[in-house]
């Protein structure tokens, strides 16, 4: 199922509906453009069956691109970032553990829709010893007005490696209910989520050089004695959504007046706890011996009321008020020899927020300003995006961001049973202030390109520093009071010759920051080399098969911290780039894609040299199958 949301504008929707009601009325089968799919923001587009080279990109754990995303050695671990974005526009700060998170489905990947008949969609693939994952979708409108679905993604992974199992689950439920004369709309969510990972700190320095040696008594990479042996962290959340308006001024068509009211309740209960059951050097001296436990949550109630005008003329006008009931911390206050560290950061928040949006023929804009007026997070962001048609092929736009944005919780308070990781950082740091500004240019004739160009003041990271025993990196928050600009220019280009196809991905960046503190490879590229047709009577079948070349630069890789879950900076590694091969056969035969993948074929021949981040090998060779598989009843 495509779960990319389209910049259609919302009356899209409208236009749909009016399509699904009259197929509903009469004996004419559905079309597959009536099952929509619906974002947060009310864009839409509509469930997508086709097998093409998006798709494969698509077909991974985290079910979208990850390009610019380097994934460790089991299925549901981290991954390393190859590229960053700092276009931040939240008013709070974020949980920390953000290593955790890439599963983690926030508002915004919550999906509703409507459809004319059930839909049930099945997604599985194979994962490394003793375990699979699967996302199995089920929704059904039980009458025009009121449509729900229910969706399990689950995650079981042995791995390859000592202590490596991961294991995640992702329950949502939805619901999207319209009264007859749509006047009141209304879409609620229900997520509950689970995301677990033992860890094991990776490889011993003197077992680095075995590894990369290639010697077949290591073949068998649980032979290797991890770090460490007997540790877990778990992400866990719950979340109660409702998004409703209410019409006072209702819309006729597409393009008349309206004026709604709408309101948002989101309340968010989560924590992140790391268990170990007896402590190590890895991470220095500890309070305790046995049974280390470190367990921080986050409570976050939200409400925003907003009034939305649109005019035909004027616009697209929304200013809205929000407020924020924020509880994070833990049960129990810290004392160190020279500092109490305290247990809780607790604030009531209330900002502002407005949105601007027009289209004048073929230009169009869109503009978004939030503030915080109240609380001690004073947080705020303007962003701006233009757009203009050149002709129907070239479509050429701008971007501009201005935000200010605390640091993450974690950056700002943390404890833990052991005694380098506690801190207290909520009077010390400032806001960290980032400025964006960035062109983008598509063309299906000549290609899509996007540069971005970034300046941060008040950089906040985790940075590291070896221990003066050397027997344990000491990892800290840490804050620049010095300028960092960053520079990333990327080309997206598919060239094709009958049958034949080749599909580039080309990213440059740039990084001016004398201290090192914000480290990225200065190329990254994907190519894919790839046939596609169809076979059999009545094309039955519909074939792609390829090679995807996969290439990032050497750099000074940031290294995983799996206490914290987090990533922290560090210039002692030097991570050599090396190339991934994949070879795939995919194939489409009626609503079924099935996906078969040699992963990182090459690695016997290239060299072993290839690692996620130090002391953390990258995937062996190894073949993966998968299928996605819709139903329409």
């Amino acid at each position: 199922m495509n779960r990319d949301q389209s910049k259609r504008p919302s009356n899209r929707t409208a236009r749909d509906s009016s399509a699904l009601k009259k197929s509903k009325g009469s004996k004419d089968k559905a079309l597959i453009s009536q099952y929509l799919i619906i974002s947060d923001r009310g864009d839409s587009t509509y469930v997508d069956t086709t097998l093409s080279i998006r798709k494969e990109y698509k077909f991974n754990y985290l079910r979208r691109d990850n390009f610019g995303l380097l994934q460790f050695a089991n299925l549901g671990q981290t991954y390393n970032q190859l590229t960053k974005d700092f276009s931040n526009q939240e008013l709070l700060p974020m949980f920390g553990a953000r290593a955790r998170h890439f599963n983690y489905m926030e508002v915004d990947d919550i999906n509703y829709y409507e459809v004319p008949t059930p839909l049930t969609e099945l997604f599985f693939k194979t994962a490394f010893q003793q375990g699979q994952l699967l996302d199995a979708f089920f929704t059904v409108n039980t009458s025009k007005q009121f449509n729900f679905s229910i969706a399990y993604k689950g995650l079981r992974s042995l791995g390859n490696y000592q202590n490596a199992l991961t294991s995640t689950g992702n329950l949502r439920f939805t619901t999207n209910y319209k009264t007859k004369n749509r006047r009141y709309n209304a879409k609620a969510h229900i997520t509950t989520q689970d995301l677990l990972n033992q860890e094991n700190g990776g490889l011993k320095n003197e077992d680095i050089q075995n590894f990369i040696s290639g010697d077949e008594d290591f073949e068998d990479r649980s032979v290797f004695d991890p770090n460490f042996d007997n540790a877990e962290n778990i992400l866990v959340g719950k979340r109660f959504y409702l998004n409703h308006a209410y019409y006072i001024i209702q819309p006729t068509d597409s393009v008349s007046t309206s004026l709604s009211i709408k309101n948002i309740i989101n309340f968010e209960d989560k924590y992140y706890q790391f268990d170990q059951t007896n402590s190590v050097n890895f991470f220095g001296e500890s309070f305790n011996q046995t049974d280390i436990r470190d367990r921080v949550t986050l409570e976050n109630f939200n409400t925003k009321l907003s009034v939305d005008y649109r005019n035909s003329i004027l616009g697209n006008i929304s200013f809205g008020v929000n407020y924020n009931d924020v509880n994070y911390g833990y049960d129990k206050v810290t004392i160190l020899s020279d500092q109490v560290i305290p247990n809780r950061i607790q604030d009531k928040v209330i900002g502002l927020q407005g949105r601007y949006s027009n289209q004048i023929k073929r230009l169009s804009y869109d503009f978004d300003i939030g503030t915080n007026i109240v609380g001690d997070f004073n947080n705020s962001f303007l962003a701006g995006t233009v757009s203009y048609d050149l002709n129907k092929d070239i479509l050429i736009g701008g971007n501009i961001g201005i935000n200010s944005n605390s640091p993450n919780y974690n950056l700002l308070l943390y404890q833990s049973d052991y005694i380098n990781y506690n801190w207290n950082n909520i009077e010390n740091f400032s806001n960290q202030e980032t400025y964006n500004l960035g062109f983008t240019l598509k063309s299906k004739k000549l290609l899509n390109a996007s540069i971005q160009y970034t300046t941060i003041d008040n950089l906040s990271f985790f940075d590291s520093e070896i221990s003066t025993d050397s027997e344990f990196n000491i990892v800290k928050p840490k804050q620049l009071n010095q300028s960092v600009s960053f520079f990333k220019i990327r080309l997206d280009k598919e060239i094709r010759l009958g049958k034949f196809a080749l599909d580039n991905s080309i990213l440059y960046q740039s990084v001016d920051d004398d201290t090192q503190s914000l480290n990225l490879p200065e190329i990254i590229l994907r190519n894919t080399l790839y046939y596609s047709n169809h076979f059999f009577k009545n094309n039955a079948l519909y074939l792609q098969t390829g090679i995807t070349f996969n290439y990032f630069s050497d750099y000074y890789m940031d290294g995983y911290d799996p206490l914290l879950a987090e990533f922290y900076t560090q210039n002692q590694t030097k991570i050599s780039g090396f190339p991934r091969l994949d070879f795939f056969i995919n194939a489409k035969i009626r609503q079924t894609r099935i996906f078969l993948k040699a992963e990182h074929f090459n690695s016997s021949f290239t060299g072993y040299d290839y690692f996620s981040a130090p002391n953390n090998p990258y995937r062996d060779f190894n073949i993966r199958f998968g299928l996605v598989w819709n139903f329409f009843l």
